[in-house]
C-alpha cells in the first residue's frame, strides 16, 4: 500500500515552506531518514529525512511552489511495488484526503500535521515523532553534479510538468527574453539581486547552465540587451520578493518624458515573519539604551599575542562573546526573559548566545547552545560554525530558537553605533561599533588609540540601567585590560 509523507509543522509558528529542490525523484527507492527535499521557510533552508522506506510514487509539489504544513509531501510506495507515472499531488491536498484504501492496518495515524502514531503493522518507519525529522542524527546531503533532481522538476511554459534536463543549455546563446510563466534556477541570490537592480527577475530567463540555471553571465547579457535598447522585448515582469522586504531601485532607463512610476515589492515569507518579530518586540518590551567608548588597543594586542602563542586565529567578536558570557554570569538578569502573561521574570540557567548575522536572506540571529560551558577556543569554533551557516542562510532548525542573549557585531557594516532592537523574548543585546583610530588620553598624554562604541539594549521591565550598565562596564574593562578575565577562567 502506498503511504503519504505529510508536510510537518515546522515548529516556531511555521505553516509554510517554499520547495527548493528535490534530492529524488519518482522510481528512486530511499531509505529511512534520508533527505529527500529541501525546503525554505521564513528562518532557514533545512533538508527533510523520510519517516519510512519505500519507492518514490509521486511528488507532492514542483520546485518554486509553497506547501502548507499538513499538505502531502511525498506518496512513497513498498519496495518492488510498481510505481505509477502520474503527475505530482495537489499540493493543497491534505493528509485526510489520502486513498481510502491506505487503512490503519498498514499506515500510521495521523493526530495532526507531521505527526504520526505508529501501529504493530507500521514498522518499517521512522521512529521520530515529527514526521520529516529522523531518529538518527543526519547530515546534509550533498548532491552529485550529475543528479538530474538539483532543481527537482521544472513547470513548462504553459504551466505543466516538463522533464529535468540535466545538460547544459549552449553557453555561447544569448538568454531568451522574459516569460513570466518560467521559473528557473538561479545560481546565487547575488545574481537574482543582480537582477532585481536592474528591473527583472532572472528567474524568468532561459539559464544557460546545467538544468537551465541563470548564470551571473546570462543576467549580464540580458542587461546589455536591455542598455543596448532592447527594452522593448520584454514581457510582464513579476516583482521578486526582496530580503526583508527592501526594494531595489530599477535602473531601466527611461526617455526624458517618460514619467517614473512607484514599484511594489511584496514582503517574502521571512521578510513577513521578521515585520512582525520587529514589531511585536518594540511594541511589548519598554526597552533602553546605554553606551560607552572603549579603548580596544589592549584587546586588539593580547589578540596577535594570543595567535602568535597557539598559531590560531581568533576574531574580536568571539574574544568579546567570551567575555559577555562571563559578565552574564555576573549579571544574569540580562540572561532572562519577561513572561507578561504570568508577569515573572524568567531567569535562563544556561547561556544561548545568538550572533546577529547578515545572511542572503536578510538579518538572522543563529544560536550558540551553552555558550556557558565553553571555552574561548570552543566559542570560537562554534560561532565559525554558525557562520559559515550564515553565507547560505541554510540553518537546521534548531540554530535559530532557544536564544537567550545576543551579541551583535555591526561594526562589521561601518557604523559606530545602534539603538538596536532587541530579539524578543530576549531581555538585552549588546552591540560593538567598528574598531576606528580616534586621538585617546592615556596616563596624562593624547595618543593615537584603536576605539570601539559598545552599546546594550535592554528591557527596562527586567533591570534597570544600573544592572545593564554593570554588564556593560565589565565586557569594557575586559576589553581594555584583557587579563582581568584570567579571576573568571
Amino acid at each position: 500500500m502506498s503511504r503519504d509523507f505529510i508536510l510537518p509543522d515546522l515548529g516556531e509558528g511555521l505553516t509554510e515552506a517554499e520547495i527548493v529542490a528535490w534530492l529524488v525523484q519518482p522510481g528512486d527507492e530511499v531509505a529511512i531518514d534520508q533527505p529527500v527535499v529541501e525546503l525554505e521557510s521564513a528562518k532557514s533552508v533545512v533538508q527533510l529525512p523520510t519517516p519510512f522506506a519505500g519507492v518514490v510514487e509521486s511528488l507532492g509539489g514542483e520546485t518554486g511552489q509553497v506547501l502548507h504544513a499538513g499538505s502531502v509531501l511525498m506518496t512513497l510506495a513498498p519496495v518492488g511495488a510498481p510505481v505509477a507515472d502520474a503527475a505530482p499531488a495537489s499540493v493543497d491536498a491534505p493528509a485526510a484526503d489520502a486513498p481510502a484504501d491506505a487503512g490503519p492496518a498498514t499506515a500510521p495515524v495521523t493526530a495532526e500535521p507531521g505527526v504520526a502514531v505508529p501501529t504493530a503493522a507500521a514498522t518499517e518507519e521512522s521512529g521520530a515523532v515529527l514526521i520529516g525529522y529522523g531518529t538518527r542524527a543526519t547530515t546534509a546531503t550533498k548532491r552529485a553534479a550529475t543528479a538530474p533532481a538539483r532543481f527537482g522538476r521544472r513547470q513548462s511554459a504553459g504551466g505543466g510538468s516538463g522533464h529535468v534536463t540535466t545538460g547544459p543549455a549552449s553557453s555561447g546563446a544569448s538568454p531568451t527574453r522574459l516569460d513570466p510563466s518560467r521559473r528557473s534556477p538561479v545560481v546565487s541570490p547575488i545574481v537574482r539581486r543582480m537582477a532585481r537592480e536592474h528591473g527583472f527577475d532572472a528567474s524568468q530567463l532561459d539559464g544557460s547552465g546545467p538544468d537551465h540555471l541563470v548564470m551571473r553571465r546570462d543576467v549580464e547579457s540580458f542587461v546589455r540587451e536591455l542598455e543596448a535598447g532592447g527594452s522593448t522585448e520584454r514581457g510582464p515582469v513579476a516583482a521578486e520578493p526582496a530580503a526583508h522586504g527592501v526594494a531595489a531601485a530599477a535602473s531601466v532607463a527611461v526617455g526624458a518624458n517618460a514619467s517614473v512610476e512607484d514599484r511594489r515589492v511584496p514582503l517574502d515569507r521571512m521578510g513577513r515573519a521578521a515585520a512582525a518579530h520587529f514589531a511585536r518586540s518594540r511594541r511589548e518590551i519598554p526597552e533602553a539604551t546605554v553606551w560607552l567608548d572603549v579603548d580596544a588597543t589592549p584587546l586588539l594586542e593580547a589578540r596577535r599575542e594570543l595567535q602568535e602563542a597557539t598559531g590560531e586565529r581568533f576574531g574580536v567578536t568571539a574574544l568579546v562573546a567570551r567575555f559577555v558570557v562571563a559578565g552574564l554570569a555576573r549579571h544574569p538578569l540580562l540572561n532572562s526573559s519577561f513572561d507578561a502573561a504570568t508577569e515573572e521574570i524568567v531567569m535562563h540557567g544556561g547561556v544561548n548566545l545568538g550572533i546577529a548575522a547578515q545572511t542572503p536572506r536578510g538579518l538572522l540571529v543563529p544560536v550558540v547552545h551553552g555558550a556557558e560551558r565553553m571555552n574561548l577556543r570552543g566559542l570560537r569554533d562554534a560561532i565559525a560554525a554558525r557562520g559559515e551557516e550564515a553565507s547560505t542562510g541554510a540553518f537546521p532548525p534548531a540554530a535559530l530558537t532557544g536564544g537567550t542573549f545576543t551579541l551583535n557585531n555591526y561594526g562589521t557594516l561601518g557604523v559606530d553605533g545602534s539603538a538596536a532592537i532587541i530579539n524578543h523574548p530576549e531581555a538585552a543585546m549588546l552591540g560593538i561599533g567598528r574598531l576606528v583610530e580616534r586621538p585617546w588620553v592615556v596616563d596624562g598624554q593624547l595618543a593615537v588609540r584603536t576605539v570601539t562604541e559598545l552599546t546594550i539594549s535592554f528591557d527596562h521591565r527586567v533591570c534597570d540601567g544600573a544592572e545593564a550598565a554593570g554588564l556593560l562596564t565589565f565586557v569594557a574593562r575586559c576589553i581594555e585590560r584583557p587579563l582581568s578575565l584570567l579571576a573568571e577562567l
